[in-house]
């Protein structure tokens, strides 16, 4: 029992020694860790460069971007008037061939047409004989109305002296009643007279409702003649000709188009929040300035408008309206129906907002800008138009600086060295981290990187920032590897 007893404590006594060792040396690896920490000199914060703007309060003309078609109001079809084989073809009668008002294009043989007219001047000739001779009938219907009046007045006399010599018994009641005969006859017969005047008269009118019909025959005959030969009402250009000499063409047979270049307009979709914005108070369309742009190649060919009408229906699917623009064009302009063009249309006034790079805030409107002791923090404003390569915001803290380029690295609470924050006028240049490796790239290979940067399904505003880092003199190395993983992943 005593020997247990012994060995106990015995244990306990070399346990409590270990322990002892133990704790001594962990105090004494505490204290050298302690002196290699103080000994050791303290780390300075990381400060990132950026380039910072002002938010200045400005007053901006948005443009809005559409694409749309050049169309023409004024086109004109050619067509046949009447039946016949065509006898002469101009030769500028041509698929966009070039023609001037008055010019002859087309020749339909004229013989019927011709003869036609000949009938109808023969025609107009006879009525205007019968009418001379209506008139020369009036005159001697009225010589012969005259000469029985002086017959009748000769008669009234002689009645009236055998009533006298009745009265003083020189004369009988026999003859008397003979004169009163004689006189009545005569009235009868003046009455004839009267009423042979007055048909010579209306003979008169009837001739000349038939000389007016036979000179509407003329005139009409001679329209058909003279459609007979097809020329150009007005300027234009000639399309979807189809007419060859000697062929038998039906009335009203379509034989070509001619469009009027001076009568273009551009006809282009507008969203409905795009649609608003060139609307009075009244809902009516503002005369808004438009530009209607045709890419050729590397040349642009620009040509001003104003906004006209819209659109009387909405088409099938459609969400927006369909909006016409009349275009200022000149006879020699390039433009041509069927064109796809960029229409930019300036919209009314925004006042008190700020303009910044596309590249200064996230899709919701969020900015970092810088605070006291230069650090970053985080605004969020209200965006109001993207226009390519800037923005239009509202809400936003005027006469703040802010970074012209988010960065991912870049977050709030972070520390920064401004620059170029006074005048605010600065490129968007990025920021680099001091520590990374900076390279020139030859102009080729710079080329090469951007094209495959813009022909990348990355977001937008990623591609945005890549392309600025690539227009640098030098560019990080690892920006540089990661655009070549991403071309070796693609390939």
């Amino acid at each position: 029992m005593k020997f247990l007893m012994r060995g106990i404590l015995g244990l306990v006594i070399i346990a409590a020694t270990v322990a002892a060792v133990g704790f001594g040396l962990y105090r004494l690896q505490g204290a050298m860790t302690q002196e290699e920490a103080s000994a050791r000199p303290q780390g300075r914060e990381r400060s990132y460069s950026v380039n910072v703007s002002v938010f200045q309060p400005q007053t901006v003309w948005p443009t809005t971007t559409a694409y749309g078609e050049i169309e023409s109001w004024r086109t004109l079809q050619l067509r046949a008037s009447s039946d016949g084989r065509i006898v002469d073809i101009a030769k500028k009668f041509r698929d966009g061939a070039a023609v001037v008002q008055g010019e002859l294009l087309v020749r339909i043989d004229p013989a019927d047409a011709e003869f036609a007219l000949l009938d109808a001047e023969a025609g107009l000739a006879d009525a205007q004989a019968q009418k001379a001779e209506a008139e020369e009938a009036v005159v001697v219907a009225e010589q012969e109305l005259g000469a029985a009046r002086r017959q009748m007045d000769l008669r009234r006399q002689a009645l009236e002296r055998q009533r006298q010599l009745k009265e003083r018994g020189y004369s009988t009641a026999v003859q008397v009643e003979a004169e009163e005969l004689s006189f009545a006859a005569l009235e009868q017969s003046l009455n004839n007279r009267l009423q042979s005047v007055i048909t010579a008269r209306k003979r008169i009118e009837r001739m000349n409702l038939t000389v007016e019909r036979a000179e509407i025959v003329v005139k009409n005959a001679e329209r058909v003649l003279a459609e007979t030969s097809i020329v150009a009402p007005f300027n234009g250009y000639l399309d979807q000709v189809d007419a060859s000499l000697g062929r038998r063409v039906s009335p009203s047979e379509a034989l070509g188009l001619l469009i009027d270049p001076d009568a273009l307009e551009a006809r282009f979709s507008l969203s409905t929040s795009q649609f608003s914005r060139f609307l009075d108070a009244r809902g009516d369309l503002i005369p808004a300035s438009v530009t209607a742009e045709l890419k050729l190649g590397d040349r642009t060919v620009a040509v001003n408008g104003v906004l006209d009408r819209v659109a009387a229906v909405v088409g099938e699917g459609e969400a927006g309206r369909s909006v016409f623009a009349a275009l200022v064009v000149d006879n020699d302009t390039i433009l041509r129906p069927g064109d796809f063009v960029t229409v930019r249309l300036q919209e009314p006034e925004l006042q008190n907002v700020a303009e910044v790079p596309a590249t200064a805030a996230t899709e919701d409107g969020r900015m970092l800008v810088v605070g006291e002791d230069n650090r970053l923090s985080e605004v969020r404003t209200t965006i109001l138009r993207r226009m390519e390569n800037t923005l239009i915001v509202s809400n936003v803290p005027f006469g703040t600086s802010y970074v012209r380029e988010r960065l991912p690295h870049l977050g709030p609470g972070l520390k920064v060295s401004p620059r170029g924050g006074e005048t605010g006028t600065s490129p968007a240049q990025p920021d680099a981290d001091p520590s990374e490796e900076m390279v020139s790239l030859a102009p080729e290979k710079r080329a090469e990187l951007q094209k495959f940067v813009e022909n990348s399904r990355m977001p937008e505003d990623r591609k945005a920032r890549l392309l600025a880092v690539l227009k640098k003199p030098l560019v990080p190395q690892t920006v540089i590897d990661r655009i070549e993983q991403r071309r070796g992943r693609s390939g």
